[in-house]
């Protein structure tokens, strides 16, 4: 089973606040730290989640931050539907990239073989509702953030 953070929340935030490159060169840094063995991940951390059927989720994290952010920039001053909207493609992206990671690495890498209905049903049904409450909350933060990210704080 997946289990439920606010790590995804965050990646939306990186990629609302800091664009597309930025946010996921900072989601990619935040790899490189667990992999390199310091415990950030849910599970732990190391090199060995390379081979966990659940890193493509990781990696979506990757892709997710720069979708929402380079969706969000187009329209910077865009209100909060606007975020909601960059946020779902966000997230579209990132059960994109966890579930091919999961089926191929399951059934190609450490032969557990699992079907693409137990994948989706597992890896998205089950969680994709309280990740859409994220996306939800993360573009409402960001409509207090992004003034910040625009250069208009006082």
């Amino acid at each position: 089973p997946m289990h439920f953070t606010l790590q995804f929340f965050f990646v939306l935030l990186a990629g609302y606040v800091l664009g597309a490159r930025r946010g996921a060169a900072c989601v990619c840094v935040y790899l490189a730290v667990g992999l390199a063995g310091i415990p950030v991940f849910a599970a732990g951390g190391g090199p060995a989640y390379l081979i966990r059927p659940t890193f493509g989720f990781l990696i979506g994290f990757v892709a997710a931050a720069w979708i929402t952010g380079k969706l969000c920039w187009k329209r910077p001053g865009g209100g909060v539907a606007w975020r909601l909207f960059s946020a779902f493609w966000g997230m579209m992206t990132y059960y994109l990239c966890g579930m091919v990671y999961f089926y191929v690495i399951s059934n190609y890498v450490i032969h557990m073989p699992v079907s693409w209905k137990l994948v989706v049903i597992n890896c998205f049904l089950i969680t994709a509702a309280e990740d859409f409450i994220l996306c939800v909350m993360a573009a409402v933060v960001a409509r207090r953030l992004m003034p910040f990210a625009l250069g208009q704080y006082r």
